[in-house]
C-alpha cells in the first residue's frame, strides 16, 4: 500500500497500533505497520526498561510513543501525586463499595506500599509527561503523539529539529485546528466509538470533517477500526491510514489478564460505555461493577485528573487480585463486539489487509457493473 504516511515512515501498510504492551508494538512494526507505545502508566525507570526491550527486538523497524499532555488537570503541590493527595470522601466511598461487593481488601501489612507504588505509575500531568518524553529522546523513536490537548509549538519545533514527527489525537474539528496551528505532522481523528478518552462525535462524521479542515495535513482514522471494511471506509473518506487500539487487547501477545480477555471476547458493542471513574475524564471502558461505582445513587463526584486515577488505584489492585469476572475491566471501544477470538498480532494484520482488499474489490465490481 502507498499513502503519504507509508512514505513518511517507510512502512508497508498504514496501520498504526496503539498499545501499552511492548510485544504488540514490536510485532505490529515487524509485520509492516507502525507500533505506538502508550506511556501514561510507566514510571521513568519502567519506561527505560520498556524502550530498551523494544529496541532490542524490533529489528530496526520504526515505532513511536503516545504521551498525555492534558490541557486541564488538577495542580498538586508535589512533583508526583501521592496517596496523601487522594481525598478521604472518595477513598472511603470506594473502600466501602468494594467491601459491600465482597472484594477482599489488600494484605494489611503491604497495602500502603502497594497503593503507593501503583499511584507512582500515574504519569498524567504535563510535567510528568515531559519527563517521560525526555527519556524517550534517548531512543530511536520516530513519532510522538499527544493526547488530551495540542502540544506547545516550541515542543513540536524541538522534536522536528531532532527528526521526530509529531501527531495529535483529536475528537473535534476545533481541536484539529489547534493542533495544526502548533505544526504537527499528522492528526489522529478519533471518533466516540473508540476506547479510552473520547469525545462525542462518531467516526463517520468526524473523519471527513477533520480531513477537509486540515487539508493537506494527513489524517489517521481512529475509533471503531476492527476490520478491513472499516479500513476501506476510512481511506475512502480521505484519511491516510488507520489507528487501532482495542483489537490488540485480545491478541496472544497482549498482557491483558485472562479474566479480562475472556470478558472482552464475550462482550457486545453496547458493553463498551463511557465513564469518568477511571481518570475523571470521559473514558470508554468495558462496563463492570467497578466502573459503575460512581454511577450509583449517593456516590460522591469524580475528581479531576490525576486525582481520580489515584483514587481508583486501591480499588484496581483489589479487583485485579480477586479477578472477579463482574468487576474486572479494560478501556475498550465499541468494536469489542467484533472481537470474538484470540489471534496473534500478525493474524490481525493479515485479516485487516485481506478484508480491505475484498472490500475494495467489491466496490470496484459495483463500479464496473454500473
Amino acid at each position: 500500500m502507498k499513502t503519504r504516511l507509508t512514505e513518511m515512515f517507510g512502512i508497508e501498510v498504514p496501520i498504526f497500533a496503539f498499545s501499552h504492551c511492548r510485544d504488540v508494538v514490536v510485532e505490529v512494526s515487524k509485520a509492516g505497520g507502525f507500533g505506538v507505545l502508550g506511556v501514561g502508566y510507566f514510571t521513568p525507570e519502567q519506561l527505560r526498561e520498556e524502550l530498551n526491550w523494544i529496541e532490542s527486538h524490533i529489528e530496526g523497524r520504526p515505532y513511536g510513543i503516545d504521551i498525555l499532555l492534558p490541557g486541564r488537570y488538577q495542580q498538586i503541590d508535589t512533583p508526583h501525586v501521592t496517596p496523601k493527595d487522594v481525598p478521604k470522601l472518595q477513598a472511603d466511598y470506594m473502600r466501602a463499595y468494594l467491601d459491600a461487593g465482597g472484594i477482599p481488601r489488600l494484605p494489611e501489612d503491604y497495602a500502603e506500599e502497594m497503593i503507593a507504588e501503583a499511584i507512582r505509575t500515574i504519569q498524567m500531568t504535563r510535567e510528568q509527561s515531559l519527563e517521560l518524553l525526555r527519556i524517550s529522546l534517548d531512543y530511536d523513536i520516530k513519532l510522538v503523539v499527544n493526547a488530551l490537548g495540542a502540544p506547545p509549538k516550541e515542543l513540536v519545533d524541538d522534536l522536528h529539529a531532532r527528526g521526530i514527527k509529531v501527531g495529535g489525537v483529536v475528537g473535534k474539528v476545533e481541536h484539529a485546528r489547534k493542533h495544526q496551528d502548533a505544526g504537527v505532522d499528522l492528526l489522529v481523528a478519533q471518533g466516540s466509538e473508540a476506547g479510552g478518552h473520547t469525545g462525542t462525535v462518531t467516526s463517520m462524521l468526524l473523519w471527513p470533517q477533520v480531513v477537509d479542515v486540515v487539508h493537506p495535513l494527513p489524517v489517521v482514522a481512529a475509533g471503531g477500526i476492527g476490520s478491513g471494511r472499516h479500513m476501506a471506509a476510512a481511506l475512502s473518506l480521505g484519511t491516510e491510514g488507520v489507528w487501532c487500539g482495542s483489537i490488540w487487547l485480545t491478541t496472544t501477545e497482549s498482557e491483558t489478564i485472562p479474566e479480562v480477555k475472556q470478558r472482552l471476547l464475550e462482550a457486545k458493542s453496547e458493553d463498551a460505555v463511557q465513564r469518568k471513574a477511571r481518570t475523571g475524564k470521559p473514558v470508554r471502558v468495558l462496563r463492570s461493577k467497578l466502573m459503575d461505582a460512581f454511577e450509583q445513587p449517593g456516590a460522591p463526584p469524580t475528581l479531576p485528573m490525576p486525582l481520580q486515577t489515584a483514587t481508583m488505584m486501591e480499588s484496581n489492585l483489589r479487583v485485579e487480585r480477586s479477578r472477579h469476572k463482574d468487576w474486572v475491566y479494560s478501556p475498550v471501544g465499541q468494536v469489542v463486539g467484533m472481537m470474538t477470538q484470540e489471534l496473534t498480532c500478525r493474524q490481525v494484520m493479515y485479516n485487516l489487509l485481506n478484508e480491505y482488499v475484498d472490500a475494495v474489490e467489491r466496490v470496484d465490481g459495483i463500479n464496473a457493473d454500473a
